[in-house]
């Protein structure tokens, strides 16, 4: 024996998918009252004619009993009796709901009746909704439910809420459709989530939800609910008055923290007012959102902390205005901003704290504000010298390898715009990257502008002590600048000493004979070596020039030791 329905009435449209349900038929709702040719057009105006008497007949007779399969029927009778203006629905609702849209309406409880199975399949058959161009009113309640049959909404308008909070579904298809706000936080979905180019007024909720096929979301438009108050924060008149937790993110369109998607998930060409979270979500297949727009009426855009993913892509025609942030995801594969047009006023634009990524692509088409980069890990960092505007933190980060038409000069200019100043690690990876590279020059020229940078962290006197070894051996890094300094005293001291001649005070029976330059070197030497020294004696201000070339001796001295620890030392590979 058949199950009844529990309705006494039914819609035209919901006579048609109560009696196409058990063999999983389409139902399309939208060609209703619409005749397309003279017979149609003749036809529909007989009924208009006659239907009157229909309803005097039927509201004459005392129907006592109901047989729910004489609605699904949809005879002429009935259809008298059962239109849409007589389904019980909210007095709002029914205002707004024009006259010519009424043979389209079907209401929630309806579709949620025929999916708990209150009708079941035919033998042989896959039970399934799949409704076009229908008015659904009220909430689709299927929170907690075990859904078998397939639901496919195509071109629909959804008044209220779609509720699968903890539910257990097949693939579930919202195509095209207007929706206030669909709900499937800890939900099972056993195959693909598709409601692309539907527009969710309110947003999505898919927190810790589990989705075996793919996420499609691309052309969709979502909203958020930033325009609730505390007093009306419940979800639309659904009957769960939400999570508290979820009142407080006023900003958020889509809520989907701890998300797992098996297949790719395609965010593709949406228009976001509000930001997507998907902090600690992960995604097997890709994350994919080319040509998205996302206005961020908080601070995030993309609130993507702890995410996991194989490929992140927000390139060609992404736009985001507000903060992305990415602390402490993994990306095996390539995070891509190229081509993407970015901006945030407050705080920075790109946020990696602690990122794992094989290949980052920082070249969007234009970018501003700030980038924080520290204590990210990247395979290769692929960037321009314009992708960094504003401040850039890299205190931390450490690459494999960069690819970029910048040059050295430009490369020790982003080393400095670190908004604290000075942090010496970022120049150790750079020296270590060009020294793995077997460019040793541009290592050392790293590492000097380091201690140059360094210099200017120290009180006076280590910085006066920092110019001179700066000055005679360029900290150790250019050695070839003692071999000038001892050149030009070398010619200065012997043309001095050419010129005024030391007087003898030696008195030994030795023979001896001046040599100028051998004079000025033996000055310049801290021990004594040649004997000349202590042989000749300075006269008139010659004294001050001897004394000048002792004093230079032991600081040239003095540099190219503290230098020489710097260029001697073990090579590294690593900061």
């Amino acid at each position: 024996m058949r199950r009844s329905l529990p309705f006494r009435r039914l819609t035209p449209a919901e006579k048609r998918l109560v009696a196409a349900y058990p063999a999983g038929e389409w139902v399309d709702v939208r060609e209703e009252r619409q005749p397309t040719t003279w017979t149609g057009r003749i036809t529909e105006a007989y009924e208009s004619l006659t239907a009157p008497a229909h309803r005097a007949r039927s509201s004459s007779a005392t129907r006592t009993d109901h047989d729910p399969h004489e609605d699904a029927g949809a005879s002429v009778e009935n259809d008298g009796t059962d239109r849409a203006d007589q389904v019980q629905v909210a007095p709002a609702a029914r205002k707004r709901t024009p006259r010519a849209d009424r043979e389209r309406v079907v209401r929630a409880e309806v579709i949620r009746a025929l999916l708990l199975g209150v009708r079941p399949a035919e033998p042989g058959q896959v039970a399934a909704i799949r409704l076009i161009g229908a008015r659904i009113v009220g909430d689709l309640d299927l929170s907690g439910a075990e859904v078998t049959a397939t639901l496919h909404l195509i071109r629909c308008q959804v008044d209220g809420v779609i509720d699968l909070v903890e539910a257990q579904t097949r693939a579930l298809r919202f195509r095209d459709c207007e929706i206030l706000r669909l709900r499937a936080g800890r939900a099972r979905i056993n195959g693909v989530l598709d409601v692309g180019g539907s527009v969710l007024k309110e947003g999505i909720r898919l927190d810790n939800a589990h989705v075996s096929g793919q996420l499609r979301m691309s052309g969709c438009r979502l909203g958020c609910p930033g325009g609730w108050t505390s007093e009306d924060a419940g979800w639309s008149s659904a009957r769960y008055p939400g999570d508290p937790r979820e009142q407080d993110q006023k900003h958020t369109a889509l809520w989907a923290g701890g998300l797992v998607v098996e297949g790719g998930a395609f965010l593709r060409g949406m228009t976001v007012t509000g930001g997507l979270r998907i902090q600690g979500a992960r995604f097997n297949g890709g994350l994919w959102l080319q040509d998205t727009t996302i206005r961020a009426t908080g601070r995030y855009a993309v609130h993507a902390d702890y995410l996991q993913t194989t490929v992140m892509n927000m390139g060609e025609g992404f736009t985001a205005e507000g903060e992305i942030s990415l602390r402490v995801a993994r990306i095996s594969g390539t995070l891509s901003f190229h081509g993407a047009r970015l901006t945030c006023t407050k705080g920075p634009v790109i946020q990696t704290r602690h990122l794992d990524v094989g290949e980052l692509l920082l070249t969007p088409e234009s970018i501003e504000g700030g980038v924080d980069l520290g204590y990210t890990r990247v395979g290769l960092l692929a960037d321009r010298p314009e992708s960094y505007p504003g401040a850039v933190r890299l205190d931390g980060l450490v690459y494999e390898s960069l690819r970029s038409p910048a040059t050295l000069r430009e490369r020790l200019a982003w080393l400095t715009k670190h908004p604290a100043g000075y942090r010496p690690q970022p120049y150790e990876q750079m020296a270590a990257y060009y020294r793995r590279m077997g460019h040793e020059p541009d290592s050392r020229r790293v590492l000097l502008a380091k201690q140059r940078a360094r210099r200017r962290t120290l009180p006076p006197a280590g910085r006066a002590w920092g110019v001179l070894l700066d000055a005679v051996v360029g900290y150790g890094f250019r050695p070839w600048l003692a071999g000038a300094w001892l050149a030009a005293l070398l010619t200065a001291g012997t043309l001095v000493f050419s010129l005024v001649p030391p007087v003898q005070i030696s008195l030994d029976e030795r023979p001896r004979h001046f040599n100028a330059f051998v004079y000025t070197l033996d000055h310049m030497v801290p021990v004594s070596l040649f004997e000349q020294r202590a042989a000749w004696e300075p006269t008139g201000w010659t004294i001050w020039v001897a004394n000048a070339l002792i004093a230079a001796g032991w600081i040239l001295a003095t540099a190219l030791i503290a230098g020489g620890t710097r260029v001697l030392r073990p090579a590294s590979t690593s900061p």
